[in-house]
């Protein structure tokens, strides 16, 4: 050994006293409890978690959000297929009027028609009424009900016996219905 130097002396445990001590703290100056060390520890893990993003809430609310954007596509092709079977109807209703037309036509003068024609005629009148069917377009039959200023257009009004003011007693040209919706009013003559 050197002279001079001490041999190490292995320290003792500290005691109940120096432990006390030794858990105050000094920040800034400031002489803290261990109870306000696990207070600001807390506060600084709170402040964490609110850091992190929350995935699950991000995931049920994106999940929420497809599901709604789902529900409104299929609204929206339901709309706009409707849309689209009523602008054919539209413009298939003429057609069928001047068929119902060669109808009364034919059966006003029959003398000078043709039965084999006429059957003809009907046939296909008779397949386009079923083809509008299936696709939900109804003929509004008016004749004997009371005028909806909704659902028939008046053209005339005539006094009628036996029926009472208000009650369509001719149609002139049949209405036609998608569901709720009139596709075209029909045109009617009103008893006064």
């Amino acid at each position: 050994m050197q002279s001079g130097q001490e041999p190490a002396v292995p320290e003792e445990a500290p005691s109940e006293a120096e432990l006390a001590q030794a858990d105050a703290e000094v920040i800034e100056g400031e002489a803290v409890t261990s109870e306000e060390a696990a207070i600001a520890g807390e506060e600084v893990a709170a402040e964490a978690e609110a850091a992190e993003p929350d995935y699950k809430d991000q995931w049920m609310r994106s999940v929420a959000e497809l599901d709604n954007v789902r529900k409104r596509a299929r609204r929206d092709a339901a709309q706009a297929e409707q849309r689209g079977v009523a602008r054919l109807a539209r413009e298939m209703l003429p057609a069928l009027d001047n068929l119902d037309r060669a109808i009364k036509a034919a059966e006003a003068h029959p003398e000078s028609s043709n039965p084999e024609l006429i059957a003809g005629i009907q046939l296909v009148q008779q397949e386009l009424l079923a083809a509008f069917s299936r696709a939900g377009i109804t003929r509004d039959s008016a004749l004997g009900e009371a005028f909806n200023p909704h659902q028939h257009e008046a053209v005339a009004q005539q006094p009628a016996e036996g029926q009472a003011a208000g009650t369509v007693i001719e149609v002139y040209e049949h209405g036609y219905l998608l569901g709720d919706e009139v596709l075209r009013a029909a045109k009617v003559v009103v008893a006064a």
